[in-house]
């Protein structure tokens, strides 16, 4: 068979039109940008919980970028799916710009739901919403949370103990490239992480799903796509996370914890009850309404966590209502969209489409344009990758048994044992 090949002076524009591109979003750090101090939650606690935080935020100006992606676009002549991917790139480094120099106005949310969708969205088959996955997650989870005690682990380990026990895991997937594990109170999520770094939260509290969870999301996904990203050498936008690749990285990352068994009730409800949450944002509820969903559903926890969840909503729009940040709809919207992909894939009966997802940080709009890299040889394989995913047998088979199940009709099979349930 006879692919497609670019001149070398093509290549060389494309190339150097994806620095361009890439060097004007490392200049975009979204999360830093929309990142709360933390003495804005002692003020509220301090306040009985009764006064809106007033974050504040410094805007990014978006002119430096704007010049950046006029030289980069005046280099992508041409038609491929190549060609089609930078622009794509050009366009979402643009509108994350506009977002973020629209910091604390209503423009940001119009802004955020062009890059990330919103609960509304439709996701893979077009007939459904990340909302409406939620809230059926939301109701089936509800009675099995109620008595999870009986079976979840409790949030036993602080951040040190759970730093050791990644301390110890880590080599044995990257070796002496393993990231560096940090505990810090300067970080707001309980754990984030970066190509070569994992961030604790200093007063947080894990469970030992937490350690697979970590293990498996933040590493074995968000660490190792970039690690094999950084290795591109000729496109290093795919090394970097950006709102371009969010939805199908955090998929990505929630079907990792999912097939490895890392998914426990708790958690899947908390990501069904973020999207919620943004719906009844976009709604009206402002922080304190948010706060108090949050507190309601998990009466349990840390009122820090709750605080949290409500702040992963409305940073960067408003604390008042009608205009929250979407990102937390990718991750249920993202995880049903890769998983349909897979299934998809397993059709094609060649491993290369599932490969080609950890060559990088990637959108599945994307793999187009990187499976024409590949068959000119362009790409490097991808060197860290998950157990599971390395087992393609047992992928295979998860996946094929998976695609079967869905043809069963389950109001049959509810209908056979309504007797013994009810």
């Amino acid at each position: 068979m006879t692919h497609l090949t670019f001149s070398e002076d093509e290549l060389d524009r494309l190339s150097t039109a994806g620095r361009l591109i890439n060097d004007a979003q490392r200049s975009l750090p979204v999360l830093g940008t929309v990142a709360w101090d933390r003495s804005l939650a002692d003020q509220f606690f301090a306040s009985g919980e009764k006064q809106l935080p007033k974050p504040e935020y410094n805007k990014i100006d978006p002119a430096p970028v704007f010049e950046q992606l006029e030289a980069s676009r005046s280099l992508i002549k041409g038609t491929s799916p190549v060609h089609d991917w930078l622009h794509r790139l050009a366009y979402t480094v643009e509108r994350t710009a506009r977002m973020l120099s629209s910091v604390g106005t209503q423009d940001f949310y119009h802004h955020s739901c062009a890059l990330y969708g919103n609960a509304q969205t439709l996701i893979a088959d077009g007939d459904h919403s990340a909302l409406d996955l939620a809230l059926r997650l939301d109701d089936l989870l509800a009675d099995i949370d109620e008595c999870s005690g009986f079976f979840v682990p409790a949030e036993a380990l602080d951040a040190n103990e759970l730093k050791t026990r990644l301390d110890a895991a880590l080599p044995e997937h990257f070796g002496s490239e393993a990231p560096d594990v940090n505990v810090t109170h300067n970080v707001s999520a309980k754990a984030v992480a970066g190509k070569s770094y994992i961030k604790i939260r200093e007063d947080a509290k894990f469970s030992e799903y937490d350690v697979a969870q970590l293990l498996q999301h933040e590493a074995l996904i968000h660490v190792a796509t970039g690690k094999n990203g950084a290795a591109q050498t000729l496109f290093p936008i795919l090394g970097e996370s950006h709102p371009g690749n969010a939805r199908t990285q955090e998929g990505l990352a929630v079907f990792a914890e999912y097939i490895s068994g890392a998914l426990d009730p708790k958690r899947f409800r908390r990501l069904a009850d973020r999207v919620i949450a943004i719906d009844m944002s976009v709604e009206g509820a402002d922080f304190i309404e948010l706060y108090r969903f949050f507190r309601d559903k998990n009466t349990n926890d840390n009122p820090m966590e709750a605080f949290e969840s409500a702040r992963r909503v409305v940073r960067g729009g408003l604390t008042t209502g009608g205009a929250p940040f979407t990102k937390d709809t990718v991750y249920l919207a993202g995880l049903v969209e890769v998983h349909s992909y897979l299934r998809a894939a397993v059709r094609s009966r060649d491993a290369r489409y599932m490969r080609l997802l950890f060559v990088g940080k990637l959108d599945l709009a994307d793999l187009k344009a990187l499976k024409m890299l590949e068959d000119m040889g362009l790409l490097v394989p991808p060197k860290f990758v998950p157990g599971w995913a390395k087992d393609m047998r047992f992928l295979l088979s998860y996946l094929a048994y998976s695609t079967f199940l869905n043809q069963i009709n389950m109001k049959s099979v509810n209908d056979r044992y309504t007797d013994l349930f009810s």
